[in-house]
């Protein structure tokens, strides 16, 4: 499976590149985001590379940035969305722009997408919704070190996980990063002086 392409821009077309590298020439299909960010034919390039195996055919779908190939692999996740689908919505809207239409659920943005209509809108929304809900759980989850380390030590001075979550949450939110330890721990102090 082909996933990264570094070499030479062979030729270039809106939604087609040709890289030649190592002498073979590969021909991926690109999002009209991708096609801008490339560059001109003879320069080196590198694209991220989702290779799709079909019962007729073997195609490369190409791009630029690891974003924009995420957010294609969970659009073909989706039922009734394939790859040329999934390319003409990442050509219609970018990755932040989509991931923030979902978010509000702002289906009449999604849907003015040409070849999406309210009902596939609303597909995505709602699919696109639950695993982005999903990565924001892993990410608040894993949480900082500096947050665990804050949480440690107020639970070591007896305070409840859920109080010293919060508490600290909110410390690290009104405080620039890279503050100091001591300063945060005081801030979260004070905060829970007052619940």
């Amino acid at each position: 499976m082909i996933a990264y392409l570094k070499g030479t821009l062979v030729h270039k077309t809106p939604g087609h590149v040709v890289v030649a590298t190592g002498g073979v020439g590969y021909a991926a299909a690109v999002p009209v985001s991708s096609f801008a960010s490339l560059g001109e034919v003879g320069e080196t390039v590198e694209i991220f590379v989702h290779t799709h195996l079909s019962d007729d055919a073997l195609a490369l779908y190409g791009f630029c940035s690891r974003d924009e190939k995420d957010m294609f692999l969970k659009l073909i996740a989706i039922s009734g969305i394939g790859p040329r689908l999934a390319l003409n919505i990442l050509s219609g809207i970018g990755p932040a722009d989509l991931e923030d239409a979902v978010r509000a659920s702002d289906v009449a943005r999604i849907s003015l997408v040409p070849g999406v209509g309210k009902k596939t809108a609303l597909r995505i929304t709602l699919e696109l919704q639950d695993k982005l809900e999903k990565k924001e759980k892993l990410l608040a989850a894993k949480g900082s070190p500096e947050k665990e380390d804050l949480l440690s030590a107020l639970q070591n001075m007896g305070f409840r996980r859920k109080e010293a979550e919060r508490a600290v949450d909110q410390t690290i939110a009104a405080n620039k990063p890279g503050d100091e330890f001591e300063k945060l721990l005081r801030d979260c102090l004070k905060r829970l002086a007052k619940i």
